[in-house]
């Protein structure tokens, strides 16, 4: 049996950003359904702070899925010509075990994320938001530009970066593809007040965004802080939203956002409503009126990361796109 290998432009290529929503929609339904096993991600933190190297392991049921993600993420390269996030997917056949396919992550974990804040916005912002502000100027804010516009009507988008030549970098690149307005503001409070969607994706560990901010009826999509000692959201505006997340075990381990405000007694431990697996399974529901504030803390799980992967594995074999390697497995006849 042979091995699909795929590099990043490949994967991107095989991943159109609607496409990635349905999966990724699915991955969460299911984890909501007790059909995956998706244990917490495992870390090996570099001294100073300055990386680490996480292992995310996990099965779906549907599409019968087993593999891993193995994710270096190194903020400092925000910026640079590498990535912050890198690594591999590689999945295997759940039935003997062989590995079927080995692809770059910087894509998957791109789009995924992204797609997953793009499903939670469509169950979640007001049908008629049109306004997004986004806060960060990295590959995420490319993303969640793309996965915004694909979930609602976007007419107006502000961009905030302290890197503020970043933020023009993004928005020439991006107001091409668009007939939205595009502006690049001087703060992140400019840009966030009056949106009706804001989406941060920061490797800030402190807040970025102030609950004084959000307008009634605002949907935040929270998704650059993945540990328990940082924060884009400051606690009042966690306290004023009715919070969702993608793994409600993951949350209550590595959210910063919840955990801090929870240990400075703004929330308690009922602050999360719930998944966005149990709206779409139609356990919950997401809005209740036009004012609330609504919040998606996005931890990143692995089942979002194979259900991707096993769909662009997929499209490649349809395809002929990638390169094919025999990694054995097989026992020769004479053993």
């Amino acid at each position: 049996m042979q091995t699909v290998v795929l590099t990043s432009r490949e994967v991107r290529q095989l991943l159109p950003m609607a496409d990635c929503m349905d999966w990724v929609a699915g991955a969460l339904e299911r984890l909501s359904s007790g059909q995956t096993l998706n244990p917490l991600r495992w870390s090996v933190r570099l001294p100073g702070g300055r990386g680490l190297l996480g292992l995310m392991p996990g099965y779906l049921s549907e599409p019968e899925t087993l593999g891993l993600k193995a994710v270096a993420v190194f903020p400092g390269n925000h910026g640079s010509k590498y990535d912050a996030h890198q690594g591999v997917v590689v999945l295997f056949d759940p039935r003997i075990g062989v590995p079927t396919a080995i692809m770059d992550a910087s894509e998957i974990t791109a789009i995924r994320t992204a797609a997953a804040s793009g499903v939670a916005t469509r169950l979640l912002a007001r049908e008629a938001a049109d306004t997004l502000a986004i806060i960060g100027s990295g590959v995420q804010a490319r993303t969640h530009l793309e996965a915004m516009l694909v979930a609602r009507p976007i007419r107006t988008v502000r961009l905030f970066s302290p890197q503020r030549d970043h933020c023009e970098r993004l928005a020439r690149w991006f107001r091409p593809k668009t007939q939205a307005r595009v502006e690049v503001t001087s703060s992140a409070r400019e840009a966030v007040e009056g949106a009706a969607i804001v989406c941060t994706t920061t490797s800030s560990s402190e807040p970025v965004v102030e609950g004084a901010w959000l307008r009634p009826g605002t949907h935040v999509n929270a998704v650059g802080a993945c540990v328990p000692k940082a924060r884009e959201l400051d606690s009042a505006a966690v306290a004023r939203a009715r919070m969702f997340v993608d793994c409600r075990e993951s949350a209550v381990n590595e959210s910063g956002d919840f955990l801090l405000a929870r240990e400075e007694g703004a929330i308690g431990d009922d602050a999360i409503v719930g998944e966005i697996g149990e709206i779409l399974a139609g356990k919950l529901v997401g809005r209740n009126n036009d004012e609330e504030i609504t919040l998606f803390n996005s931890l990143g799980v692995a089942v979002e990361d194979l259900a991707t992967a096993h769909h662009v594995a997929l499209r490649a074999l349809e395809r002929g796109v990638g390169a094919r390697i025999a990694f054995g497995g097989l026992r020769d006849a004479d053993d």
